[in-house]
């Protein structure tokens, strides 16, 4: 069980049915145009706990990790794209790497919500070294989020 906890980058000496934390969580912070629809978005839709907050900013807890979403309107923007196996990925965006099962099951939720993807489900890189799971989403500020998944979570980093 710890072997898999740390594999997963998970804590292996926290009590089994804690909720599991990173061993290192990351902190980012991002410009969002206002804080009422950064709330339903992160809250409601992709179910991130609410931390401190304050007239321009709140936090959010992504897994583990910190979401320090500040308002900024003239920092939202579109932003540029670079072709990744056929798709237009947003060149600046964030997210996770998530268990393959907890994947399917995060995006089948969403597709159940009603949410508009940016660039649908699908396995990207089929058959190759670093095939893997992902979709995009991109909030109401414009900043776009990633989720993948590796059915093999070791070839996370592997070269082909």
């Amino acid at each position: 069980m710890a072997e898999r906890r740390l594999r997963q980058g998970l804590d292996p000496t926290a009590a089994e049915g804690s909720r599991p934390a990173p061993l290192q969580p990351f902190h980012l912070a991002f410009p969002v145009r206002d804080l009422e629809s950064t709330r339903a978005f992160y809250g409601a839709v992709l179910g991130c706990p609410e931390g401190r907050s304050a007239a321009r900013w709140v936090d959010f807890d992504l897994c583990g990790h910190q979401l320090s979403a500040h308002l900024a309107p003239e920092a939202c923007r579109p932003e540029a794209t670079n072709e990744v196996d056929g798709d237009g990925v947003p060149v600046r965006h964030f997210g996770l790497v998530l268990g393959w099962e907890r994947w399917h099951e995060l995006a089948e939720r969403l597709a159940g919500q009603g949410i508009t993807f940016h660039l649908a489900p699908r396995i990207r890189f089929r058959g190759e070294v670093g095939e893997q799971a992902t979709f995009f989403l991109v909030d109401p500020s414009g900043n776009a989020l990633e989720f993948k998944a590796f059915r093999d979570p070791t070839r996370l980093f592997a070269r082909g």
